[in-house]
């Protein structure tokens, strides 16, 4: 009994202040205890709907469900928010789409800070110039990039492996308007993101969003990340 009135009060912190001090906290959905980094907090909002705080940032008590979007819909039709708020907050169904959009936008903005620090190389001539020249940290591609284009580029990737250069981590997950709007660019099919913080940065919140749209553990290994040469999946079917 005492260790089932620990689980109950500890689904729900006490605020961010709180939620920025924890290193593990208990999914709503699934009922286990796991990282923070693998989670994302929710908050009752003024008007009463439950909204995702992917900062850890926002006021008031708040709940924790895996990152994942499988996991938030099992909170939802388990009804886990009104257990862990008593009866507080409105989970709808669009919860899940809202979550997508920030973790997406985060992404996006991720990519344009790295641009704004002069990071970023666009068209496929320089892109493929750089693999061979420079360290690149990732390797952009739009979904609607062609294959004949990404295995020119997987070519020159190879030979910049073999000549010792760290392979870089490769993301597909953004459609080229996305990109162009990141960018302040237009017609971005293929980029460069050179080895720095801010790609990092980019490359960590590519793999939350992919994560969330497929269970995936944050930070899981790519095929590029072993350093074999094979292009990794990050947003393949």
């Amino acid at each position: 009994m005492t260790l089932l009135v620990r689980m109950e009060s500890d689904e729900i912190d006490e605020g961010p202040a709180a939620a920025r001090t924890g290193l593990a906290r208990l999914c709503l959905a699934a009922r286990e205890v796991k990282p923070v980094e693998e989670m994302i907090r929710y908050v009752v909002a003024p008007d009463g709907h439950i909204v995702p705080d992917l900062e850890r940032k926002l006021p008031g008590r708040g709940a924790w469900v895996t990152a994942t979007k499988t996991a938030l819909e099992a909170a939802i039709r388990e009804k886990a928010f009104a257990r862990g708020f008593r009866g507080k907050g409105l989970a709808g169904v669009e919860l899940p789409e809202l979550v997508e959009r920030l973790l997406e936008r985060m992404a996006l903005e991720s990519l344009s800070l790295a641009n704004k620090a002069g990071q970023v190389i666009t068209g496929f001539s320089k892109v493929e110039n750089a693999l061979g020249e420079r360290e690149v940290g990732v390797l952009l591609h739009a979904r609607e990039a062609a294959n004949d284009g990404i295995r020119k580029l997987e070519s020159a990737v190879a030979r910049a492996v073999a000549a010792g250069k760290p392979a870089p981590e490769r993301v597909s997950i953004f459609a080229g308007e996305q990109l162009d709007l990141a960018l302040g660019r237009s017609n971005v099919i293929h980029a460069a993101l050179l080895a720095h913080p801010a790609s990092q940065g980019f490359l960590a919140r590519c793999l939350r969003l992919e994560r969330w749209r497929n269970g995936r553990p944050a930070g899981e290994a790519t095929a590029s990340s072993r350093g074999d040469g094979r292009p990794s999946d990050l947003g393949k079917a």
